[in-house]
């Protein structure tokens, strides 16, 4: 694998779908989000359907299904409901994340270990209807020997504890983080998995991410969404779109 090969940006647009639902109504519209991106090049729209529809809603994903051109990214919990929607829909990857209703956005990453039989049960649908199944892990090998095992073809590492740290002034812990992102991304690219990273991530902290070999794409949503109030959606992407390409070279 080369440096140079190109990293994926994935749009997560669900922060654009929590301003329209604090006001009720229908503005602003998250398809007219993911249309912007797909039109400033990002390389796919991620869209996490919740228990509670505090964000995206059941019509967003049948919009999404409709309008997109380039491929969905559906995020969703290990749940009866969620596989059946993901079925209905086939989208072109899912990505299984822990779910709280407690927490104000995901916390952590998936633990798969302690539930491999179950997990490996609720994939086996999704992997057969088409759809490329991902899940969100942290950088931790015994959580990724359990993804690769139940046939997952895709972990994406939680990035939230380096950005954390680096936000925060925590030097050594940031880099202890980012270390520990790097030696997963080539274990699981060793395995055979196709490696993604996501959570956080912002103009200050993607480069070092990106900058890894192995990871393939990069899922960013709730810094650029905010990014855009002040300088558009499309420039606020087309800068993330320059530093990872800077990364990259």
């Amino acid at each position: 694998m080369t440096s140079d090969e190109k990293l994926r940006l994935g749009i997560n647009i669900d922060h654009v779908a929590t301003v329209r639902n604090a006001r009720g109504g229908d503005t602003p519209d998250p398809l007219r989000a993911a249309q912007i991106a797909q039109e400033a090049g990002c390389d796919g729209i991620t869209a996490h359907l919740r228990e509670d529809r505090r964000h995206i809603s059941d019509a967003d994903i049948d919009g999404l299904m409709d309008m997109l051109t380039v491929p969905l990214n559906f995020e969703m919990a290990a749940t009866e409901e969620m596989q059946a929607i993901a079925l209905r829909h086939k989208p072109h990857a899912v990505c299984i994340v822990p779910e709280k209703r407690e927490e104000r956005t995901t916390e952590g990453g998936l633990e798969v270990a302690r539930e491999e039989n179950r997990l490996a049960h609720f994939i086996a649908p999704l992997r057969e209807a088409g759809s490329r199944v991902s899940i969100f892990i942290a950088a931790d090998k015994r959580q990724i020997e359990a993804a690769h095992r139940i046939g997952a073809e895709v972990v994406e590492l939680h990035s939230g504890a380096y950005c954390d740290a680096h936000h925060e002034g925590r030097i050594n812990d940031r880099d202890r983080e980012l270390e520990a992102m790097r030696e997963m991304s080539s274990f699981a690219h060793d395995l055979g998995l196709e490696v993604h990273v996501g959570h956080g991530l912002t103009y200050e902290t993607v480069q070092p991410v990106a900058a890894f070999p192995e990871v393939k794409e990069l899922n960013i949503g709730h810094f650029l969404i905010g990014e855009a109030i002040f300088r558009g959606l499309n420039p606020a992407i087309a800068e993330m779109r320059r530093l990872m390409d800077e990364a990259r070279a």
